[in-house]
């Protein structure tokens, strides 16, 4: 499988004031898919313009019309299965079977207590995903869906007409321990990791790509426990989070090197957040255009 190069367009404009524009702009740089964030804030981003992840699909779905669409991630901290199903339905309808669900068990942060709910552990957070993602496989792929389950149920619900993508769209789950591996090996069409947490702060590249080989082997075993040939899973790389911090993108020589290697590794899809002037994801507009066009053409 080919190297395939994707953004992820933060949610912070406002649609007729630059929105669309970059959504237009993603799919005329080629880019596989344009990806957003699924919270209802976000770090530093707080205090300023941010809107929700599903209606910004939807726009974008009706202003482009080959690009791929996504969430990176979706979580079950302000989520329901039933409603999120009913959601990713229709905008798979709306965009002609062009999206892919970014799907994880979310961590703590300002959506973790949102709803007036006390912050899950980890082990909470594990056992509810391990829940959630089941039943919206179901609920996306099943005409008619009853379930009781210990914090997420359905009763007499109807998937009709279904998704234009079938089964269903697909899943990229976002996963780095052994149950969220798992899953990603039962459910998962695709693979989402952002590196080793740890090794942000005081890490090496070198170090950063040790770990992402030991995951990307976690993630092999785990599709041996199901049967499943880990080259048919795609593995996606969400950049930014990893020791090299944004370096990879100042130059397309350097984001050449940096994207060779995690190919190496076994990863299919790296995805690059889109400038935004003032924030960690502060790049040069064009070196950002250069990457998109150019990079993988020479990674081949």
């Amino acid at each position: 499988m080919s190297l395939r190069l994707s953004t992820v367009i933060l949610p912070v404009d406002r649609w007729h004031e630059g929105g669309r524009a970059k959504w237009q702009r993603a799919e005329e740089l080629g880019f596989h898919t344009a990806y957003t964030y699924d919270h209802l804030s976000w770090r530093t981003f707080r205090d300023g313009p941010w809107f929700g992840a599903i209606p910004t699909l939807t726009a974008a779905a009706t202003a482009t019309d080959r690009l791929r669409l996504g969430t990176l991630v979706t979580s079950p901290n302000f989520r329901h299965p039933v409603t999120l199903a009913k959601e990713l339905m229709s905008l798979d309808d709306i965009s002609g079977g062009r999206v892919t669900l970014g799907i994880g068990a979310g961590g703590n942060g300002f959506d973790a207590t949102a709803l007036g709910q006390e912050a899950w552990t980890p082990k909470d957070r594990a056992d509810r995903f391990g829940e959630f993602l089941p039943l919206l496989d179901r609920l996306l792929t099943e005409r008619e869906v009853d379930a009781e389950g210990t914090w997420y149920s359905a009763s007499e619900y109807r998937n009709v007409p279904g998704c234009v993508q079938r089964p269903r769209l697909p899943f990229a789950v976002a996963a780095t321990g052994p149950r969220g591996m798992r899953l990603a090996a039962q459910y998962g069409q695709a693979w989402v990791t952002t590196g080793d947490p740890k090794l942000y702060d005081e890490g090496t590249p070198e170090q950063s790509v040790k770990a992402l080989r030991g995951q990307v082997e976690k993630l092999g075993k785990a599709c041996a426990e199901f049967g499943r040939d880990t080259t048919n899973l795609n593995k996606v790389l969400l950049h930014g989070f990893t020791p090299d911090r944004n370096r990879p993108l100042e130059s397309v020589d350097a984001f050449v090197d940096f994207a060779g290697r995690h190919r190496d590794l076994g990863f299919t899809e790296i995805v690059i957040h889109w400038p935004i002037a003032d924030s960690d994801f502060a790049t040069n507009d064009a070196v950002f255009e250069r990457i998109s066009t150019e990079a993988v053409r020479q990674l081949g």
